[in-house]
């Protein structure tokens, strides 16, 4: 289901994201919600709602990258 707040992203989303990252992450997710709804838009068998995550993180990657050592997302330089 879409998120209304950052405060509703799922926890490990919140621990290793910064918050312009998880805005980002949001606005993706529930972009995709909405895109993927009908089954037959999506690939495979993936659901509504692992199509809508994979997105986010996506989206997410375009910008942030993931820190090896931390395992929190930092800028892309």
């Amino acid at each position: 289901m879409p998120y209304n707040a950052l405060g509703d992203l799922p926890d490990h989303v919140r621990s290793v994201l910064p918050e312009h990252a998880q805005e980002i992450y949001r606005a993706a997710f529930n972009s995709a919600w909405d895109q993927y709804a009908d089954p037959e838009d999506r690939r495979g068998d993936a659901s509504r709602d692992e199509v809508a995550h994979k997105v986010a993180w996506s989206a997410v990657t375009d910008t942030y990258r993931k820190n090896p050592n931390t395992e929190h997302y930092e800028p892309r330089e």
